[in-house]
């Protein structure tokens, strides 16, 4: 470990470096991207001062890695607040830096301040991990003995993560959305100013910005240099991006997140302490995938991260809805178990009360009238069946028409003075309240004990609003507490149950974000299984999440969400590259229709683990009806592309279409599979390598990723599905 407040601290690992050097009373970072090698520090330290400008302060203006006014910054602090009016110019001074390195590649900076205005101390850390992510920890802490003066208490407003961008990153891409259109992309220009995004619905919301990625102009999935940052939170956010006239010291521009914090929400006296949520910041020479691929397999080293097959699941949402009769529910698992179905998990409807969406959430218990002998004889007869057995929850949600709203009104989530609108007829529950977390956990605990559940579908289906909350007396902003509470309840309930699995779902894809990943083992991108709209959702979620935490289940024929209607065999192939399931009602099905979800399973089973370990590619096409993805071993020695066509477009053909991802020197066994339908072609014929494929042919790598191949014309709506395998 190097220690030394002047020092300039390098680490490097996976092609990427982050440089970091003196800069008066804190340090700044002197380089984050491409890894320089045994670059001089010198040199660098040397080429970091900008010119002084005309009309500026008489030195030369400097970003360092906690920007404030003092150092010239006239742009985003990060760092706001105040003591009742004062200490409102923030003065970080360095007063201990250590740097450790790992042999592995990566390492740690940890910096301590002192800020003898706010009476604060403050601690940064940088940590680069082996695949070259980094992230950034902030904290401060409120220290009297700092200062002189009589102090009131600090009112943090904001404490956010900085990073500095060069020149050359010119252009944005974030995302937009709502409920079953999540994660749409938006692209825009870095202009003077700032391009700011606010996650302000107590969670990261359909409308999240996601991820916030700059790059050199035009940048795609494969190709240009992008910095990209994320806010790994499930509460609120602020995402930003922001060029000054005068730059950002040596830099052009910044990018960072933080924690959107209502004012008053964090007070700090003396001893206190505030944790930002970690920021999480990639950089690629590649493209959005090199993104995507650093975030990946810095997800699938996790110690927690689920290791053993995805299994094949059925939820009975789209199926019953609320209709829970036991009966149509062992006809439904009957043809699940027919089909190779693994888990099945009994959506909304379970408990007492619940006969529609107005009433019963945060009564736990299950419904007497509709499971007079309880839920034993299904799941009895799930596991008859050889299935594991899962339960819907919605814990964070409370209905008025509930025994606990009638019996503690004072727990739901909203003003004393009054609450406002509900939203799907509730209200949040304010979990943190020790009363009723503790209600909350130990009906959910009892029932996963009671019948060994093996995984739980975690449902949280509104914004937060006027979020509240009177448990001291007077009424407080609780989004951050309400946060923190569900990352403490499920904590626990993993720490009793260790086994247990949970998917975070809010209204489908709300809530996705490194933050809920981290107690959770699946997302529900959204309740949208329109495969039109799913290509494009799941397409751009897997920009942060590997495929194996994805949920995508197939729909009915005419979708729940859009009544668009599609082929079974479209539907099918849309839902294989994930972690599968089914939401359509089996019972309805043809023999025929059965037979090809039996299929489709048995090609999921044979594919996922390809599926689930692979990396993930995408073709930077400029028809943008067609999409081709890949998801390409790790060796190159297999790999599974989905082409896929939305709609009609003007070009007849698709030309020479790269697949990318393989390995140019060797060669590759390419065969289509055809297990799930023939998909439907808008041509007289297929290309003749397509129609060698469907028995198997040989291609050299540099043909298929380089020089590219025609692909067939197909109708809307329709997907071909490759498989490779590397010849000996």
């Amino acid at each position: 470990m190097r220690h030394g407040e002047h020092a300039v601290f390098t680490l490097r690992a996976a092609g990427a470096s982050l440089v970091v050097g003196p800069a008066g009373p804190v340090p700044r970072v002197l380089h984050w991207g491409a890894d320089l090698g045994p670059v001089e520090a010198q040199d660098l330290l040397m080429t970091a001062v900008p010119a002084r400008l005309n009309n500026s302060p008489d030195v030369p203006r400097a970003f360092t890695v906690w920007p404030v006014e003092r150092d010239g910054w006239s742009g985003t602090p990060a760092q706001r607040g105040n003591a009742a009016g004062t200490a409102t110019t923030p003065r970080p001074e360095l007063v201990s830096a250590a740097c450790e390195t790992e042999p592995e590649g990566g390492g740690r900076m940890v910096f301590g301040f002192e800020d003898r205005i706010c009476a604060l101390r403050g601690e940064y850390t940088f940590t680069l991990d082996r695949f070259g992510v980094l992230t950034v920890d902030l904290a401060v802490v409120r220290d009297n003995s700092l200062s002189d003066a009589p102090l009131d208490t600090y009112t943090l407003d904001g404490l956010r993560a900085l990073m500095p961008l060069p020149d050359r990153a010119r252009e944005l891409l974030d995302f937009t959305g709502k409920w079953c259109r999540e994660r749409a992309p938006q692209r825009s220009h870095l202009l003077h100013g700032g391009h700011v995004r606010r996650a302000h619905r107590g969670k990261p919301g359909h409308d999240t910005p996601y991820l916030l990625a700059a790059g050199t102009p035009g940048f795609g999935f494969g190709h240009g240099e992008v910095w990209a940052a994320h806010l790994a939170w499930s509460g609120e956010a602020e995402y930003l991006a922001e060029r000054l006239p005068e730059g950002a010291g040596g830099f052009s521009g910044v990018l960072g997140v933080g924690e959107l914090l209502h004012s008053g929400e964090v007070r700090l006296a003396d001893g206190d302490r505030y944790d930002a949520p970690t920021a999480v910041f990639a950089w690629s020479a590649s493209g959005l995938d090199g993104i995507a691929g650093r975030l990946h397999k810095r997800l699938r080293a996790r110690a927690g991260h689920p290791v053993s097959p995805r299994p094949l699941t059925l939820n009975t949402w789209e199926a019953v809805y609320f209709d829970h009769d036991l009966d149509r529910l062992t006809a439904l698992v009957a043809k699940a178990a027919e089909v190779g179905v693994e888990r099945i998990v009994l959506d909304d409807g379970w408990f007492r009360g619940r006969r529609g969406d107005d009433a019963g959430l945060g009564d736990w218990l299950v419904d007497p009238d509709v499971w007079p002998e309880g839920l034993d004889p299904l799941v009895e007869l799930v596991r008859a069946r050889g299935m594991q057995f899962g339960l819907w929850f919605e814990p964070e949600m409370v209905n008025l028409d509930s025994d606990l709203a009638r019996e503690h009104p004072d727990w739901v989530l909203g003003p004393a003075q009054g609450l406002g609108p509900t939203a799907r007829h509730q209200y949040a529950l304010d979990l943190a309240r020790p009363e009723a977390y503790a209600l909350v956990l130990e009906r959910i605990s009892a029932l996963v004990a009671e019948h060994d559940i093996a995984y739980l579908k975690w449902d949280h289906n509104r914004d937060l609003l006027e979020a509240v909350s009177g448990r001291d007396g007077r009424d407080r902003p609780s989004v951050r507490a309400q946060t923190l509470a569900l990352y403490r309840l499920l904590d626990e309930l993993r720490e009793r149950h260790p086994d247990l699995e949970i998917e975070t779902c809010s209204g489908g894809g709300g809530r996705v974000d490194l933050g809920i990943l981290e107690r959770t083992d699946r997302l529900w991108a959204s309740d949208c299984n329109d495969p039109v709209e799913r290509t494009a959702i799941e397409r751009w979620t897997r920009m942060l999440v590997p495929p194996e935490l994805i949920g995508s289940h197939l729909g009915a024929a005419r979708s729940h969400t859009t009544s668009r209607t599609t082929d079974l065999s479209y539907r099918l192939a849309t839902s294989l590259t994930a972690h599968a399931g089914i939401e359509m009602d089996l019972t309805t099905a043809s023999a025929d229709d059965l037979a090809s979800v039996r299929a489709w399973a048995e090609l999921y089973k044979e594919l996922r683990g390809l599926i689930h370990s692979g990396r993930v590619v995408n073709a930077d096409l400029a028809d943008e009806a067609t999409s081709l993805t890949g998801i390409v071993a790790q060796d190159g020695s297999a790999a599974l592309y989905t082409w896929t066509r939305t709609a009609t477009s003007a070009a007849g053909q698709s030309g020479r279409v790269r697949l990318p991802g393989l390995d140019p020197a060797a060669r590759y066994r390419v065969r289509v599979r055809s297990e799930l339908g023939t998909a439907s072609r808008h041509q007289g014929a297929d290309p003749a390598w397509i129609e060698a494929a469907e028995t198997g042919i040989d291609l050299d790598g540099t043909v298929l990723a380089v020089a590219g191949v025609p692909l067939p014309t197909l109708n809307p709506q329709q997907t071909l599905l490759l498989d490779l395998r590397r010849r000996p």
